[in-house]
């Protein structure tokens, strides 16, 4: 252990919040609205400040993290479970770093953005700063407001967990564990097929985790047959990876990881319980989901699939990039068909996905390291996007494209950072979204240029779907529904305004994050055993002729 356990205090904030809020007292049920709306704001408030004070803690970890020190810092190792050599055992290199900040950004920003989101599941009148039409359509009540933010902040522990772990058994407990909490949160407080979409998405990820579990299992035994530990075996990351494994094993051991994460990404064809659950879901829970939950997936094939199967990952590379580049060009496409703003942006997400999935596979630093950076960059372009779209059905009661028109003129705010929300997702030129798919791109062109040339078309496909839905939205004459929408108000400005920062910010300079991001990069690769392409040289060049260096 290195010094004070700051992951282990990272994690445990936001439980201990979820206890907190958890034992408020509740009230009787004939009690006076005002008592009821009181004890409600009193759970929200902590659940701010809880995720607030992991946000300190997190931003702590980053001042004190050595750039160019050692890969794994800030490592916690404790004996769990000695018969079967299961550690408490924590640590971040840069590419955990960078996941662990988003999620403790995205947090606060999402609890501001979901302060009525229960209360209008609860039936509650209408919300202060929403439009009674709005508020009065919503359902009536089945659970509470501290249920719904104490799940919010259970599952923030889960996923500073899934990042932090370096002991597979405990990471596979953590990204089975943070399923309940969403489940809950989609399936209690969704809308619509709310219960359908949150079976759909826990029998999915289950399916994929039970697969994992049976490869943990057999790297465990292989792991004590090999010697390596001694007579036991282990499930520690820093000794699973010198563990000799025949390239049969590998392939096999890969698949059951990779299946598991290609789920839980999603990765095309794995995408079916995406957009039903992000439909679904409230606009805050849609955000930790797409923008938080889902980077599990490709973390893990960073992680895991690269470093404990090297072997097995460079066979099914082929695979992988044409499943990687079909999901980038069919999410893109079906995108633009939908009728549906929540939808729409799932569907954006597999083809960001197939970005993503691409940069890994392609095995280059460049593709790796934007790859990594389009993990972050997709959560904070995504979360705002979502957010502000569950600004707009809140008001307007619907998320029909079609029932929108003219919000530019009575709501030039929401609109304006709709409009910057909507050309990060379309990667354009001076927001971080645009290094992150550029480096993906030169990644994989430098080595694979087929799939890099198609997969540029998904940049033409994403400028068709994000500026066709922002004119049917916001521009055009003004819809007779939409003719007294109300501006953001400072809670949501609040809420959206530091996301947009960040995506300018990240675009304008991204140099402190990428700097974070190579080493561990690098270390990764190097545990591949796989280098960059050689860059081409001049034919006449006769100094590389005469050292025989292949063009």
């Amino acid at each position: 252990m290195n010094g004070f356990p700051w992951l282990t205090v990272a994690g445990a904030l936001p439980l201990l919040g979820a206890i907190v809020i958890a034992l408020v007292p509740g009230l009787p049920a004939d009690s006076a609205e005002t008592d009821r709306r009181a004890r409600n704001a009193l759970a929200k408030y902590l659940a701010l400040g809880f995720s607030l004070l992991t946000l300190v803690a997190v931003i702590i970890i980053a001042v004190k993290f050595e750039v160019g020190g050692p890969n794994f810092q800030f490592t916690e190792n404790y004996s769990w479970i000695p018969a079967f050599g299961v550690h408490y055992a924590l640590g971040v290199d840069g590419i955990a770093l960078v996941l662990i900040a988003m999620t403790a950004v995205l947090m606060p920003v999402v609890i501001l953005a979901s302060w009525y989101d229960a209360d209008g599941v609860l039936g509650a009148p209408p919300a202060p700063d929403l439009p009674a039409a709005a508020s009065a359509a919503t359902p009536r009540p089945r659970h509470s407001v501290k249920t719904y933010f104490a799940l919010m902040m259970t599952l923030e522990t889960m996923m500073i967990g899934v990042f932090a772990a370096t002991d597979v058994f405990l990471f596979y407990v953590f990204f089975e564990a943070m399923l309940i909490p969403m489940y809950f949160m989609i399936g209690s407080y969704g809308t619509g097929k709310r219960q359908y979409a949150a079976v759909k998405f826990l029998l999915y990820s289950l399916l994929g985790g039970l697969l994992m579990l049976v490869a943990i299992i057999a790297l465990y035994v292989y792991s004590a047959r090999s010697g390596v530990t001694g007579h036991h075996g282990t499930f520690l990351f820093s000794q699973l990876i010198h563990v000799p494994l025949s390239p049969a094993v590998q392939k096999w051991l890969f698949l059951g990881f990779f299946i598991a994460f290609a789920i839980k990404a999603p990765l095309w064809p794995f995408h079916t319980w995406l957009p039903d659950a992000a439909a679904a879901a409230p606009p805050g829970a849609a955000v930790l989901l797409v923008g938080v939950l889902d980077k599990v997936g490709t973390f893990g094939m960073l992680r895991y699939c690269f470093e404990l199967f090297p072997s097995g990952a460079k066979y099914f590379t082929p695979l992988v990039i044409t499943l990687a580049v079909i999901g980038i060009i069919y999410g893109a496409i079906v995108a633009i068909g939908q009728q549906s703003m929540k939808r729409l942006i799932a569907y954006t997400s597999v083809s960001h996905f197939g970005f993503i999935a691409l940069g890994i596979f392609v095995m280059t630093t460049q593709g790796v390291s934007g790859a990594t950076f389009y993990m972050v960059n997709h959560g904070f372009a995504t979360g705002a996007l979502f957010l502000l779209a569950g600004f707009l059905i809140a008001r307007r009661g619907t998320d029909r494209i079609a029932d929108y028109g003219g919000v530019q003129k009575v709501a030039p705010l929401l609109a304006g950072l709709f409009l910057i929300s909507g050309l990060a997702m379309l990667s354009l030129p001076g927001l971080s979204t645009f290094v992150s798919e550029f480096l993906v791109l030169l990644g994989t062109f430098s080595r694979y240029k087929l799939p890099a040339i198609i997969a540029t078309a998904g940049i033409i496909l994403a400028a068709i779907y994000v500026l066709w839905m922002y004119q049917r939205t916001m521009n055009g004459p003004v819809r007779e529904q939409v003719a007294g929408m109300k501006d953001l108000r400072p809670r949501e400005l609040l809420a959206v305004v530091p996301l947009v920062v960040l995506l300018i910010g990240a675009g304008v300079y991204p140099q402190p994050v990428l700097d974070i991001i190579n080493p561990a990069v690098k270390v990764t690769m190097a545990q591949v055993h796989t280098t960059d392409p050689k860059p081409a040289h001049p034919a006449g060049n006769t100094t590389v002729a005469q050292k025989g260096t292949a063009p």
